[in-house]
């Protein structure tokens, strides 16, 4: 009877894996794709909108940095909308700006300007005519060779975080590294989405990996839990280091709360790029954008600053 058993489980395996359909994911070879990254900001640094265009490229053709700036979409007409007025974006490229433009242009979109090797492109509204606004939808709308692309998104109420502290981290004793707790009130009864950024004595902020956290597990909780230093990705990787905050370095933490498109690009985004590798999991990058890829999102923020202390507490 064991021996029937047997047999029969054999049987019944082979017949599962023969009704398995083999998936082949599509691959675009059509380097005319627009990609967009888009944003607008509410809170205390609220910002007017800017819009990023490139082409996308072929999965297995080589990038190196003589071609980046034919990857940029020039020439472009991108107007944004929120119900009451309409904003037309203007075309700013790096080195056709002097010093000072260039300076305020990197604080306004996150990055050093002596740090980019190329003509780094972007669409701004330099009228600052229109500045996030939480509970506001924002419409995009991009004309650019002979396509128009459009998406739509919404800045949600902002959840601020109680407060934040530091602590040795588990494990053997460390007088050197510290790991960040935060302490969060979770409003009760609605979807909440959050992400955050780290920024190490000014340098900028970054993006972890595994940025974007929603709601789903305590709603209308107060919750603690650690928030991970984001790494340099073209860093070694060094477990022992790895998320923590080197003592007496100033700490700034950016907080979000983005809608629910959005949270979902990140999340495929950075599930992807945690998941490589030969044996990993096939996943498709949600976008809200119509006629091409990337996102258009609002965000609600706010910032932290705070120092490592010297000594463990």
């Amino acid at each position: 009877m064991k021996r029937v058993l047997y047999l029969l489980m054999l049987l019944m395996g082979a017949l599962l894996w023969s009704c398995e359909e083999e998936f082949i994911p599509e691959i675009t070879t059509d380097p005319n794709a627009i990609v967009v990254e888009g944003y607008i900001e509410a809170g205390s640094r609220a910002t007017p909108p800017f819009v990023i265009l490139t082409r996308s490229i072929p999965f297995f053709q080589n990038i190196n940095t003589d071609g980046f700036d034919g990857l940029f979409v020039r020439d472009a007409k991108v107007e944004v909308t929120n119900g009451d007025q309409t904003v037309q974006l203007t075309e700013l490229c790096l080195q056709e700006l002097s010093p000072e433009q260039q300076a305020i242009a990197g604080q306004l979109l996150g990055f050093d300007p002596d740090s980019i090797a190329f003509n780094f492109c972007a669409y701004v509204d330099l009228s600052f005519s229109m500045i996030g606004e939480e509970g506001e939808q924002y419409d995009l709308r991009i004309e650019a060779e002979d396509k128009t692309l459009t998406a739509s998104t919404t800045i949600p109420p902002h959840v601020p975080l109680d407060s934040l502290r530091f602590i040795e981290p588990p494990g053997t004793p460390n007088d050197t590294l510290a790991e960040l707790r935060i302490f969060l009130a979770d409003p009760a009864g609605q979807r909440d989405f959050y992400r955050y950024q780290t920024e190490i004595n000014s340098a900028g902020f970054q993006s972890p990996i595994g940025s974007v956290v929603d709601d789903r597990l305590f709603d209308g909780d107060t919750f603690e839990f650690p928030l991970a230093k984001a790494e340099d990705r073209n860093a070694e990787f060094d477990p022992a280091t790895f998320g923590l905050y080197r003592r007496g370095d100033q700490v700034g933490v950016k907080w979000i709360n983005i809608d629910e498109p959005h949270f979902n690009f990140w999340n495929t985004l950075e599930f992807t790029l945690a998941n490589q590798g030969p044996f990993s999991n096939y996943t498709r990058v949600d976008s809200n954008i119509e006629g091409g890829l990337g996102i258009w999102g609002g965000l609600s923020a706010s910032y932290y600053e705070l120092e490592v202390p010297e000594e463990p507490e």
